[in-house]
């Protein structure tokens, strides 16, 4: 019965309860809204949400008048992880973006395309450098790392985040001498496009003619894996034996946020390279409590279930 009524529908053209026919998902990985769409403006009298309609920046991509609230801060956190640092002072000046993976560039220093006294806010990448040649390093999109620089919504600790931890730390003790440039990242994460000025022509061709969700960076908290397979799955991959069931990873690949001794935020360990994984329902788990206490605040209670390491 089951096979004949399989046969019955191959072939049977399905007709969509609304007039959308495909869905193109286009992964924007390591750039958030304001990085491409930061000047869009959005045609046949609609709105959107980004850096030039709140006034942080100029359609020429100067800081406007409301600057002041992207300003980035440094913060101390020397003893237990905290998604909430202690903000210290802010950054005066933006430290000089790093130019590891940058174009034609020599990696591991400082990026002189771009001065080393940016204002402490979004700077645009194009006033630089040509915008076919203005991409700079690999923002660090980490789990524990993405927290930290939402920073109870505030968003104001990327270059921090960047500068003391990066894309983690493979559990290894921090370089010596630890600078602003130890992490290969700088203030990569502050730069921006100006579509008002030509930049990224094929993204904005597409925001004009079809729909698009402003303020969107990715679904979860994560890296590259976690965020691949849930947007081909819709849930999250957790270490396992092969045959489905939950297993515990080796110790190297279990993240430790939790400072090193003597360090300001450089986590004791984060798998980076090789994958690394979490059991988010063990609120004992270095890391686990802050972000289960934000989520029940806001009445979203963990689902992670028990004895299962997930990948972050």
């Amino acid at each position: 019965m089951t096979s004949s009524i399989a046969r019955a529908t191959e072939g049977t053209p399905h007709t969509p309860i609304t007039p959308i026919r495909h869905l193109i998902v286009i992964v924007g990985e390591n750039h958030s809204f304001d990085n491409l769409f930061g000047t869009y403006q959005a045609v046949g009298g609609q709105t959107v949400s980004n850096l030039l309609s709140k006034g942080i920046i100029n359609a020429d991509g100067t800081p406007g008048p409301h600057f002041v609230e992207a300003q980035q801060w440094q913060a101390s956190v020397t003893d237990k992880y905290s998604i909430t640092p202690q903000r210290t002072r802010p950054f005066a000046t933006l430290p000089q973006p790093n130019s590891t993976f940058a174009f034609g560039r020599k990696p591991n220093e400082p990026d002189a395309r771009f001065p080393a006294d940016l204002p402490s806010g979004p700077f645009q990448l194009s006033h630089y450098a040509p915008y076919q040649l203005s991409f700079t390093g690999d923002p660090a999109h980490r789990f524990f790392q993405m927290w930290q620089q939402f920073d109870d919504g505030r968003g104001d600790l990327f270059p921090w985040v960047a500068t003391t931890v990066g894309t983690g730390s493979e559990g290894k003790p921090p370089p010596v001498p630890f600078t602003d440039q130890s992490t290969r990242q700088g203030a990569v994460s502050m730069g921006f496009y100006n579509m008002t000025q030509g930049d990224a022509p094929v993204f904005k061709f597409i925001a004009d003619h079809y729909a698009m969700s402003d303020n969107f960076h990715q679904g979860i908290m994560g890296g590259t894996g976690a965020s691949f397979i849930y947007l081909g799955t819709g849930d999250l991959a957790y270490y396992s034996d092969g045959n489905g069931n939950p297993a515990t990873p080796p110790t190297s690949l279990i993240e430790d946020p939790n400072p090193w001794p003597g360090s300001n935020n450089w986590y004791k360990q984060d798998g980076y390279a090789s994958g690394s994984y979490v059991n988010c329902a063990d609120e004992s788990q270095p890391g686990v409590a802050p972000i289960a206490a934000y989520l029940r605040a806001l009445h979203r209670p963990s689902r992670c279930d028990p004895g299962h390491y997930y990948l972050v």
